[in-house]
Order: structure tokens, then sequence, then C-alpha cells
């Protein structure tokens, strides 16, 4: 039985069918699973980058979980200042999932020229201020360095730069309002180090960053008073989870907001790239699968006499069945491997040489961002193979049916 099995697979062994009826039909097949595994690579990588993307730009500016005074509006000034003595800082002992906890302040002002002026809000930060998006960002210049004592030095975003006509290492004269009399206002002189451009303009166009300690002079608030800490989470899916056990362990004083909640509808429009992603994976295996059934079907009308014969040698039907299921699943390896090829290729062009360009007004980045991760690479060829050949058991049932007698007989 073991050599009638090698001679039929042999019979209809990829390389012996190229010239047959089913050749084309074959060809069709593989490309189909092949285009289809390259459409799932491509949503898959493009819409969990641009969340990646979106959701890093809006943590860079507030945090992952803002932690601030019951009464403040979370309009982004600071209004009423939290002790930093607080039992979670400099680091949350009680809860996981947390990568770093940094103390802010802001404060709303305008900058003034000789011929322009500018609304902004100046963020105050420390030395424990995490800088990492920001270096990414960094177009021109350095990042502030505020781990000394009090100075002037400001990063200010190049669209405002641009709007203003400041350089690096100009003087940024900034107006605050006295709280006490709004009449008056007080004036300090910034000095210009360095310019970013995070592609986010509602962000790019209101916020500059200067040291925590003007915030605090400018609002006649002690040392150790702050506007409000911000919280980064290890892994954004927890936000949720986590924004609610902090919540649960800061003062009754305390409240706290998740970027999620704060930043809803743009969130909202980025969960939507799931639901896109999921029915273009559903569309394309279902593509894929209904091309292999078909392939199959022609392959097994088109051997249906060395079936008979093999049923007529004592063969059953499931041993039969898998001559065929095997070398179907051979084609579908052989798709997925081009088609891996293909659409791996053109992720990694795109991610290093950024060929597709987006509307930064649209998407609030420049070009198609990509996230490559091995885990779901495999995971989506394995659950193609999987399905796939899962459905290659309804074609083959109709071997069942065949005669022995008939089988040898049809032409």
């Amino acid at each position: 039985m073991n050599f009638e099995f090698f001679i039929a697979r042999r019979i209809i062994a990829a390389k012996d069918y190229k010239s047959s009826i089913s050749a084309p039909i074959i060809k069709i097949a593989i490309t189909a699973i092949a285009l289809g595994i390259i459409m799932m690579l491509v949503s898959i990588a493009t819409s969990l980058g641009l969340q990646r993307k979106i959701q890093e730009k809006i943590s860079a500016f507030n945090g992952d979980i803002i932690i601030s005074n019951q009464d403040t509006n979370f309009s982004g000034e600071s209004q009423i200042p939290i002790s930093i003595h607080q039992d979670f800082y400099p680091t949350f002992k009680t809860i996981d999932g947390i990568a770093h906890i940094q103390a802010t302040a802001s404060k709303g002002g305008v900058i003034r020229t000789a011929t322009d002026f500018e609304g902004v809000v100046v963020k105050g930060v420390g030395a424990d201020y995490n800088w990492q998006y920001f270096q990414e960002y960094l177009v021109e210049g350095r990042l502030p360095d505020f781990t000394g004592s009090i100075n002037d030095e400001v990063l200010l975003s190049s669209y405002l730069a641009t709007r203003l006509h400041l350089a690096v290492g100009d003087k940024m004269p900034t107006y605050f309002l006295n709280d006490q009399d709004a009449s008056k206002s007080r004036p300090i002189g910034f000095t210009i180090v360095g310019l970013y451009n995070s592609g986010f303009q509602q962000f790019d166009e209101q916020f500059a960053l200067a040291d925590i300690k003007q915030i605090q002079r400018i609002n006649k608030w002690d040392s150790d008073q702050i506007g409000n800490f911000e919280v980064f989470v290890e892994d954004f899916k927890d936000i949720t989870r986590v924004n609610n056990l902090i919540y649960d362990e800061t003062p009754s004083t305390l409240d706290t907001l998740s970027i999620r909640d704060k930043f809803a509808s743009i969130f909202e429009w980025t969960d939507l790239f799931d639901f896109n992603t999921y029915l273009i994976i559903g569309i394309m295996i279902l593509v894929a699968g209904i091309n292999m059934i078909t392939a199959l079907l022609v392959l097994i009308l088109e051997r249906t006499q060395m079936i008979g014969i093999l049923k007529a040698m004592g063969s059953d039907d499931w041993s039969v069945r898998k001559i065929f299921i095997y070398n179907a699943m051979y084609l579908i390896g052989v798709g997925l491997f081009w088609g891996n090829v293909i659409g791996l290729g053109l992720l990694l062009i795109q991610k290093y040489f950024k060929v597709i360009k987006l509307p930064q007004e649209t998407y609030y980045v420049t070009e198609a961002p990509i996230y490559l991760d091995a885990s779901y690479v495999i995971l989506l060829n394995v659950g193609t193979f999987v399905l796939c050949a899962l459905m290659l058991l309804i074609p083959t049932y109709i071997i069942s049916k065949i005669s022995p007698v008939k089988a040898i007989r049809f032409d």
C-alpha cells in the first residue's frame, strides 16, 4: 500500500502536471494564496504601525495616564498644585505594568516677537522627564538639560519657529498672565536650544518644553509643588486596567485620566483599523481557500481513473483523500512562501526607505509607518495554512462517492 501511495503522489505531484489541464487553475490558486498573504501582511503591518505611531505621539505630550488634582479640568494648564511627596512617586510599588512616572506643570502664555505673536502652552519638565520620544522628533539643535539649577532653555516646535521666524539660539520672549492681577504679565526670555517636529500639528502648534522650575516661579509655587504626574505603562493594551488600579491607589484628592479617554475620538478612529484588518484577513483567507478548493476539484476530476484504480487495488477513501490533501497543502506552502518573500520585502522597503507618503493633516504621519513582529507573521502564516487545509476536506469528500468500476471507465 505504501508503494501504491508513493506512485499516486508522484503522478499528481506539482512537477508532473505542469502540462495538464489543471495547470493554469493550480497556478491561479498559488497566486491567490501569495496575493492573500501579501495583502494580510501589509494590512496588519501598516495598521499596527499607524496605531503605535499615533499612540506614541499622544503619549509623548501627555503620558499614558495623567494624575492631577480633582479640581483640575485637564485643559492643558496646571492651575492647582500637587505636592510631589506622594507614596507612588517616584515609583509605584503596589501596581505592576508601570514603566515610568514623571512630574510636570504647564502654563499658558504668548510668544511675542517684533513682528509676530503666538499663543503657547509652556510645559515645565524636570530631571525625571522621559525624552525618549522627543529624541526621535528632534530636527535641529539639542534637547534641553534640566538636571541642574533653573535655566531658560526651551524646546520649540519647528511649526511655531517657522511662524515666528525663530531659530535655534534665538531668544523667545514669552509673556504669562499674572494670576493675581490679569492686567499684568510676566515676561521670560527663553533661549531656543532645539526644534522638534512630531507631525501631530494639534500638539506642535501648542507646546513648548521648558524647565519646571520656571513654571513654579511664575505660579509662586514651592519647589515641591507640581501640576500633575504623567504615568507611562509597559504595555499600552493594559492602560485601562492600570488606570483603574492607579485611581484606587491614589488619594481621594487626586484624579486619573488615561489618554484613551482624553483623546477618545482619535483612539476610536484608530480602533476602526482593527475591524478593517480583520475584514481583509477574512476575505483573503476565504478567497484563497475557494481557489484551492476549485483547483483541488479540477485535480480530482482529472485523476478520476487513478482514484478508481487505487480503490480497486484496496485503498480506502481516506487514504486516497490524503494523497490529494497532502499535495494541495504543498501548493499552499508554495503560495505562502512567495507571499512572504514578496510581502515582507515590500514592507522592509517601506520601513527603511519610506517610499509611500501620507497626508500629515489626515493621518498625523508623513509616511506609512510599518510595524513588523515575528509573532504575528508566524501566527498569520500558520492560521492561513490551517484554515485553508481544513477547507480542503470539503472537495475531497467527493472521492468517497466515486465508484471504482465507473472511475476506471471514466474518460
